[in-house]
């Protein structure tokens, strides 16, 4: 089974966590696109959705489903949305597609973050992916210097400028032990907007796409 199968086979699936008639937090990536495209089948529709992307956005509205304002809505039932790697314990490592700060954002209103991926992205310890770090373009070469001093190798990313307008720096090397602590230490650097680490706001459930099939993994 392809990778792009095992996107299609989640995507779908994640579809028996949306109440129709409900508004839904969705994510960002090549996975994402397969369960918006799953959504847009639903026989009876979901109210409307916050999205973290204009990308996003804009593949949610083609489909015909309304994208709210994040400050319009108090709470969300379910975010639904990939991951660049998860652990065992449901933490994860997000911001390949540089969406990582509104992702936050809309995790932080949902009640459960359902993370969809396939089994590649499992990993027994964080930090195989480059670690993305969303920042004010004036902190990026302190920020530099104090992940550095981490035992990481942070790259600014070439081109790349977000949707809220910040940089993003990528860490390679580092081993996450404990993502939580490492979470809430970058976080309070001035000039970070967002680390990729995911585990105040991890996976409840993941939904890991194998040639076997789904498998569920709940934290």
């Amino acid at each position: 089974m392809t990778q792009d199968e095992l996107k299609a086979l989640v995507g779908q699936a994640a579809i028996a966590h949306v109440q129709p008639g409900s508004v839904i937090g969705v994510g960002t990536g090549s996975t994402v696109n397969c369960f918006i495209d799953a959504l847009a089948r639903m026989p009876e529709r979901i109210r409307g959705a916050v999205s973290s992307s204009e990308q996003s956005s804009a593949r949610l509205r083609a489909h015909g489903i309304e994208v709210l304002d994040a400050n319009g809505v108090e709470a969300l039932a379910v975010y639904i949305d990939g991951a660049d790697e998860i652990d065992h314990q449901g933490n994860m490592i997000k911001g390949g597609g540089a969406a990582l700060t509104r992702e936050k954002i809309v995790a932080d209103l949902s009640a459960r973050f359902i993370c969809i991926a396939d089994e590649s992205k499992l990993v027994d310890t964080l930090g195989r992916f480059p670690l993305p770090i969303e920042v004010i373009p004036m902190a990026a070469a302190q920020i530099a210097r104090r992940l550095a001093a981490l035992g990481g190798e942070p790259v600014l990313r070439a081109g790349v400028v977000t949707d809220n307008g910040g940089h993003i720096i990528d860490v390679r090397g580092l081993r996450i032990t404990d993502p939580t602590a490492m979470e809430r230490e970058i976080n309070q650097w001035p000039g970070v907007v967002s680390v990729g680490i995911f585990a105040r706001n991890k996976a409840r459930v993941c939904l890991l796409g194998t040639p076997q099939g789904v498998r569920t993994m709940t934290f």
